[in-house]
């Protein structure tokens, strides 16, 4: 296959999933609180199996937040959080057990003043640090690392 097509069509596949993903996790009324666990967060260890999951990881996130009616500076500012976690990941891929910690980083830093400035949320940032790493810890943490698990078993036959 092309190595084009391929790459374009995991970083689609990618975008979609997280999207979906996104739309469930609000669905459940998990994606957009103070302790947000967006399961397509889960899906920030993919670059750890290919770089494609980087620009489909960013694509998915931006999607995600203008689907969902997030504010504009959301858009931008969540949405660069996941591509340095995203870029994070791969840079640790040969290391299982810290690849959930970049996009685990990036959001403990960036949302909590997204949530403070520009959803005008009342609270101080060291809480809003500590509800987002909560979320992310459950999201790219736990759900991150069994995704992992799950598909280091069928890496070759999916990437």
């Amino acid at each position: 296959m092309n190595k084009k097509v391929r790459f374009l069509t995991q970083a689609a596949m990618t975008a979609a999933l997280y999207v979906v993903l996104t739309f469930i996790a609000a669905a459940l009324g998990l994606a957009n609180q103070a302790i947000q666990v967006r399961f397509s967060e889960a899906l920030t260890i993919l670059p750890a199996f290919t770089p494609a999951a980087i620009p489909g990881l960013f694509i998915g996130c931006i999607l995600s937040n203008l689907l969902t009616g997030c504010a504009l500076y959301d858009i931008i500012f969540g949405s660069i959080a996941t591509l340095i976690g995203a870029l994070g990941t791969y840079a640790l891929k040969k290391y299982k057990y810290l690849t959930p910690l970049p996009p685990i980083a990036a959001n403990t830093i960036i949302v909590p003043f997204v949530i403070k400035y520009v959803y005008q949320t009342d609270g101080a940032i060291p809480f809003f640090m500590l509800t987002v790493g909560i979320g992310e810890i459950i999201s790219c943490g736990v759900l991150g690392l069994i995704l992992f698990t799950a598909l280091q078993k069928q890496k070759r036959n999916i990437f």
